[in-house]
């Protein structure tokens, strides 16, 4: 069971490096200043969040939506190739994300609270 579940989480992560919207080289300038601005961070769920309190622009705003929808995208995909479901995908691509945040960043963490990484 152990076998088969990492080689789901790896073929999930490979997957989703291919696809891009979730990969860190996946460069979105807009979503990278936020970022580096605590406007905008990772989440739990595997999707981007506007950081509480945080002034997003109208322009930041749609860039996650945007981006958040192509993830969706991509955790349908994953999931249904993985046979599991897309909060399943997400949430264990949201681990390596969060994990991968650098300093300064900020990211949610379980209990809902924003953090300055």
């Amino acid at each position: 069971m152990k076998t088969t579940f990492r080689s789901m989480i790896a073929a999930m992560f490979l997957g989703a490096a291919a696809l891009g919207p979730m990969s860190p080289a996946a460069a979105n300038p807009v979503i990278d200043q936020a970022k580096s601005q605590c406007i905008v961070g990772e989440q739990t769920d595997g999707y981007l969040g506007v950081v509480s309190g945080a002034q997003a622009s109208d322009a930041v705003r749609r860039e996650v939506r945007d981006v958040n929808q192509q993830r969706k995208a991509v955790y349908a995909d994953l999931a249904q190739r993985n046979g599991v479901s897309i909060e399943v995908t997400a949430a264990l691509t949201a681990e390596k994300l969060i994990a991968q945040a650098p300093a300064g960043h900020c990211v949610r963490n379980e209990n809902g609270e924003w953090i300055r990484r």
